[in-house]
């Protein structure tokens, strides 16, 4: 059994059981990774992949107990890998971060230029999708961190940290009804069309709570997960905005109001995670204090440290996390 086997298999399921986008993916060619995929099925006496034809068709049973041991084997060489790395050069490297476009777009870029300019040679990929996926790349070791409010607590080998709370607006035009009330209720907003997030985006189970606890339901005519996709249907007429209030920018948005929402939903927190087991290099503990200042070395080593999501609420229980 050779290492380069194990990361054949993985990446092959891992590209849907595409041998030819695994192979591109790779810089490799794809019969040598089907002979390697066959090798190792003959040296283990069971087949990781059922086929048709030369198709490979699905992950067969004892396959899917096999990928997931090649993957903590995998990730284990890359620990490895990064241990050394650490003290050839503290420096250097990658950074893997898999978030929302709500965190891409408004809450990281000013972390981000400032850790580019602390470490220029440490480079860093970003990827982005729904909560789940971006909650499953870091869950399988294919980032480094997840960032987002909704689904990182559905995978218990994510540590979750706390990085700021944060709450909606109403964003209505100028000359829209809602414009021109001192306040308004969660009824009033019940009245009209709204345009928002798809539920499991940027706290939307949030907005869905507040109209059940008051016996309403929402007229949700349209949802995104961009929140400038979200401005554009509100500038089309389609209904009123509901959006994360870090997501209005009065240069850009200035054709719109921003309604202030804190007082019809609770704040949401946003998250940063990582798998259980990493090995975080100097700049990585850098990344997430430069993200989250009261997230300092010594607290992160110390959520390593508990094993149960109640130890890791107790941990930061006593924080007064900042508001976005």
């Amino acid at each position: 059994m050779k290492l380069q086997q194990l990361r054949y298999i993985w990446e092959v399921a891992h590209h849907e059981l595409n041998v030819s986008a695994t192979a591109q993916s790779l810089y490799t060619s794809q019969p040598g990774i089907s002979k390697q995929i066959r090798l190792l099925e003959d040296e283990l006496g069971v087949e990781v992949f059922a086929r048709s034809g030369k198709h490979l068709t699905h992950v067969t049973p004892a396959g899917e107990v096999i990928l997931e041991a090649a993957g903590k084997v995998l990730r284990t060489v890359e620990g490895i890998k990064q241990v050394a790395q650490e003290y050839s050069d503290e420096k250097k490297g990658s950074l893997s971060i898999a978030t929302t476009h709500t965190q891409a777009r408004y809450a990281l870029p000013p972390t981000i230029a400032s850790f580019m300019e602390s470490y220029p040679d440490v480079s860093l990929h970003m990827h982005q999708g729904t909560p789940m996926q971006i909650s499953e790349l870091a869950a399988d070791g294919a980032v480094d961190f997840a960032i987002a409010t909704e689904a990182l607590e559905l995978f218990s080998d994510l540590i979750m940290m706390p990085c700021y709370r944060w709450n909606r607006c109403i964003l209505v035009p100028k000359d829209h009804p809602l414009a021109q009330l001192s306040s308004i209720s969660i009824e009033d907003v019940a009245e009209h069309p709204i345009v928002t997030y798809v539920f499991g985006f940027t706290g939307r189970s949030k907005l869905d709570e507040a109209f059940q606890e008051k016996g309403l339901k929402p007229k949700v005519v349209f949802t995104a997960a961009d929140a400038d996709v979200i401005k554009t249907y509100v500038r089309l007429g389609l209904g009123i905005g509901i959006v994360a209030a870090m997501a209005y920018d009065e240069a850009l948005d200035s054709d719109l109001v921003a309604l202030d929402a804190t007082h019809l939903f609770s704040s949401s927190i946003t998250k940063i995670g990582c798998r259980r087991g990493t090995f975080l290099r100097g700049y990585m503990y850098e990344f997430i204090e430069q993200f989250a200042p009261h997230l300092t070395r010594s607290v992160v080593e110390e959520a390593f440290q508990r094993h149960t999501k109640a130890e890791l609420e107790e941990l930061f229980s006593h924080l007064k996390l900042p508001v976005y």
